[in-house]
């Protein structure tokens, strides 16, 4: 079954770490990566950027607004997309990322649809 993992934070925080605090966080997750990946769970994951880089489109009038579609304590700051057996191996991987990167929630969603495209080159 697929599931995303949606990651929140407070995004004055997590921004505020040094780079070595920030770097020590995604060593942590690496490793929780990798052994996901090795099992052939992990499928594409991302980071986001601060929300002061949103943009939101809302519907009405098609206006255009700065910023993230909702001002709350923690922010979405990326997300993973990952295929488990069942709900139970997907809080297996979500406790392991809590264990990783302090603070912060992590909400797994089933995917009712999935349309991988076209892989994104680095940046």
């Amino acid at each position: 079954m697929l599931y995303a993992i949606l990651c929140y934070n407070d995004e004055a925080s997590v921004f505020a770490w040094t780079k070595e605090e920030d770097a020590a966080v995604m060593g942590r997750l690496n490793v929780v990566h990798e052994k996901w990946e090795a099992k052939g769970k992990l499928k594409p994951s991302l980071r986001l950027l601060p929300t002061s880089a949103a943009t939101t489109l809302r519907k009405k009038d098609n206006e255009v607004l700065d910023g993230p579609y909702a001002e709350t304590k923690e922010q979405l700051l990326g997300f993973y997309i990952i295929e488990v057996d069942n709900l139970e191996e997907g809080l297996e991987f979500a406790r392991e990322l809590t264990a990783a990167n302090p603070g912060g929630a992590y909400e797994l969603r089933p995917i009712m649809l999935y349309n991988p495209g076209s892989p994104v080159e680095a940046r």
